[in-house]
């Protein structure tokens, strides 16, 4: 099926609506992430480690909803458009931080989060939005408009959290409620359809779950094999997304304002790796050397994360993990340039699968090590155990890239034939 073509002027309004879009749900997100930890010591009298367990129970919370959840919302966006699911995730997450302004137990925080997963699908689709509005060339930069939006969310986010922390525990979740809401009341008013009526497909529940998406998937052989890097990938980062204010709070004594500002640094270097160096680096490298690198600087970053002893180090080793973003956007359109415009929904939403399975399994396991090697009770004073462990498994994704593509340049050295010709014979097999 031929690409979706648009003209330039059309498609760049399209796609500084949808970075709008996107920058104020990171702004959202980004605003909650540091007073989490004193609002779960406040509502159950936990200390710091042990909110950190709890934590990892709220990120479950949301992360096994969207793993079940996702693939529908991916079908359904391939059948009725992206505008409907974008609106559905905004206005769903607006609902989550109402709970937890509002949240005076812990299962009340847990029913915000279940429902922020049911509807959350706002990047995912996003991620589709774009590929139906992006050329082949242009869709790898596209994406990162994705990042762009991430880091410029995350410098914002994290600095108004901190900040409005001032008010009262609960005065950034209002904030965070007020933008998501305003959010999708801009998409229901300017947002358009990206999706073409000719490009849409019939709706089916055997591909609408995670299983059958991902089984669905298995026919592009190239995609299913970059899959389980970005598996341990997603699962190493939890490393750090779900253990940060905790481990900095923990080992450098920091409070809200120091965990917002932190995030706010990472929220540059990544606009900065995503906005700029990746339109620089992958066009010059490729996807597969760019993919290859980023996934070393990941684990490079990773494991002095874990060595820290100063808080500049943390900043220091902050460049060196950010830096590992260019492999996103490179890896996201090695994908969707092997699946046809009418299953790019169910690409992403088979990623989304991917991450959300991460998300089930990350926190538990890594805010729990975290748990377990800090406070009284710590069988051994390790607070950077849950890094060390995240780059571990980042390196065995850094060795089976390499090995995945090199087998990849072997077989086309031996039978050389253009990038349509290997994408049509994926679909056939």
């Amino acid at each position: 099926m031929a690409e979706t073509t648009l003209p330039e002027n059309s498609s760049k309004k399209q796609l500084t609506l949808i970075f709008i879009t996107l920058l104020l749900d990171v702004i959202g997100l980004g605003i909650i992430i540091p007073i989490i930890p004193t609002l779960l010591m406040d509502l159950g009298g936990y200390t710091l480690s042990e909110s950190s367990a709890v934590g990892a129970w709220l990120i479950f919370a949301f992360a096994l909803p969207q793993f079940l959840f996702s693939p529908v919302m991916g079908g359904l966006s391939d059948r009725f458009g992206r505008r409907p699911i974008i609106l559905i995730s905004l206005f769903g997450l607006g609902l989550d931080y109402i709970f937890h302004a509002v949240a005076w137990t812990i299962p009340m925080l847990l029913i915000g989060r279940i429902i922020a997963g049911i509807c959350g699908a706002s990047f995912t689709t996003a991620s589709s939005y774009i590929a139906d509005i992006s050329s082949p060339e242009k869709r790898a930069q596209n994406f990162g408009l994705i990042g762009v939006a991430f880091g410029v969310g995350f410098i914002l986010g994290p600095v108004i959290g901190g900040l409005t922390s001032a008010w009262g525990t609960r005065a950034p979740f209002w904030v965070a409620a007020g933008l998501s809401m305003l959010n999708g009341l801009l998409c229901l008013i300017y947002l358009p359809e990206s999706l073409k009526k000719e490009n849409r497909r019939k709706f089916e529940w055997k591909r609408a779950n995670p299983i059958g998406t991902l089984l669905h998937l298995r026919k592009y052989h190239t995609v299913l094999k970059l899959m389980i890097p970005l598996f341990l990938l997603y699962l190493a980062s939890h490393a750090v997304q779900s253990n940060w204010p905790y481990y900095t709070q923990y080992k450098f004594g920091w409070n809200e304002r120091m965990v917002g500002i932190s995030l706010g640094v990472v929220g540059l270097m990544i606009a900065i790796v995503q906005g700029g160096l990746i339109r620089v680096i992958v066009p010059k490298l490729g996807n597969e050397r760019s993919i290859e690198l980023g996934f070393f600087l990941y684990f490079a970053g990773m494991l002095c994360f874990a060595l820290a002893t100063q808080t500049w180090m943390m900043y220091a080793f902050t460049v060196v993990y950010c830096m590992g973003g260019i492999s996103g956007p490179a890896l996201q359109s090695s994908m969707s340039l092997a699946v046809p415009p009418n299953e790019q929904g169910e690409l992403s939403g088979g990623m989304t699968s991917i991450m959300s399975i991460t998300m089930i399994i990350g926190p538990l396991v890594m805010n729990n090590i975290f748990a377990v090697f800090t406070g009284e009770n710590a069988i051994m004073e390790l607070p950077g155990a849950p890094m060390l462990l995240g780059a571990v498994l980042i390196l065995i994704a850094v060795v089976m890239v390499f090995f995945i593509f090199r087998s990849r340049k072997e077989l086309s050295a031996e039978a050389p034939i253009d990038a349509a010709e290997i994408a049509r014979a994926e679909q056939g097999q």
